[in-house]
């Protein structure tokens, strides 16, 4: 049972926490009604697991909905009786009180440099090993950021009718990193 957790937010008042709840909910009807335990899945769970918010003398607003939230998840990850995966590739923002409700905590890690040309070489068949060997070794890329790539040949192929290049893959690559390396400019713009 996955969680679509844009449909837990409300603009109005104490309608986030009953969404939550219902979450829950369900979720354990959802036990009852079926042989084998169902799985509840959190992708981006940093997005409702975050740090808790401090609250000013207001107390008011989106942060202590936030934090009311999250104290309604801890509460039910307390008496929760299946399984609950929650995944994120940004751990550091998950606050610590989770931390401990999760039995295993497991990382995956990029892969290494002979995975990764076997990925190459299965996302673009048509690579050399020796082409995917340079890609690998020039690029320390995820296999979903490789499949970025595959996908960016297989439009270029469509749009060109001719298989990209070593230097036009090579060019995709750069063009994979978000944070481009500035350039100080001289004079006016």
């Amino acid at each position: 049972m996955m969680v679509d957790i844009s449909q837990t937010k409300s603009m109005w008042f104490g309608e986030s926490e009953k969404r939550i709840k219902e979450i829950f909910s369900r979720y354990k009807n959802y036990i009852e009604e079926t042989e084998i335990t169902p799985i509840l899945l959190f992708n981006e769970a940093d997005a409702v697991f975050g740090k808790r918010q401090t609250l000013g003398t207001g107390r008011g607003g989106a942060a202590q909905t936030e934090n009311a939230i999250q104290n309604i998840i801890l509460q039910e990850l307390e008496n929760l009786k299946g399984i609950l995966i929650a995944t994120t590739n940004l751990t550091e923002n998950m606050d610590k009180a989770f931390e401990r409700r999760f039995l295993y905590k497991v990382e995956f890690k990029k892969p290494c440099l002979s995975v990764r040309q076997s990925i190459w070489q299965s996302m673009i068949p048509e690579i050399s090993a020796e082409d995917a060997e340079k890609l690998s070794g020039r690029y320390d890329f995820s296999g979903g950021q490789i499949e970025n790539i595959s996908r960016k040949c297989t439009v270029e192929y469509v749009l060109s009718g001719t298989k990209p290049s070593y230097e036009k893959i090579d060019q995709f690559c750069n063009e994979e990193f978000l944070a481009k390396e500035e350039t100080k400019k001289i004079g006016f713009l």
